[in-house]
């Protein structure tokens, strides 16, 4: 039987893959996508690091198991400066479209081979 750490790592090795992947691509939607599939890995991995365990309550009391309650608190932090950041890296992608004419991260459309005659030619 798999445990819950097993599939909360790999989840969050999904989300950093995928990411980076996204990151990497030429177009500026998918490098917001990636910049915001990382921040979901960050946000997860924030709220591991408090030792993930079912039906502990999350402030102390008498029982024996109890979750950390500083890494959620983080992690709804981390939420509210992600959504903060993505809404100005899509302005900034915005922008950058009306400015260039361009959706691509370097701004420079691909290099495609026409063929123009020169004007000595008939």
């Amino acid at each position: 039987m798999l445990s819950i750490e097993f599939l909360l790592a790999s989840g969050i090795g999904l989300l950093i893959a995928t990411g980076i992947y996204l990151i990497l691509r030429a177009r500026t939607f998918p490098v917001v996508l990636g910049l915001v599939m990382i921040g979901y890995a960050v946000n997860l991995f924030l709220f591991a690091m408090g030792r993930t365990q079912v039906n502990a309550p999350a402030v102390l009391t008498e029982t024996a198991r109890v979750s950390d309650p500083l890494p959620q608190a983080l992690v709804l932090t981390a939420i509210v400066i992600g959504f903060a950041t993505t809404a100005f890296i899509v302005q900034l992608a915005l922008r950058s479209r009306y400015e260039s004419g361009s959706d691509h991260v370097d701004s420079k459309e691909e290099a495609t081979l026409t063929y123009e005659p020169r004007e000595d030619e008939p």
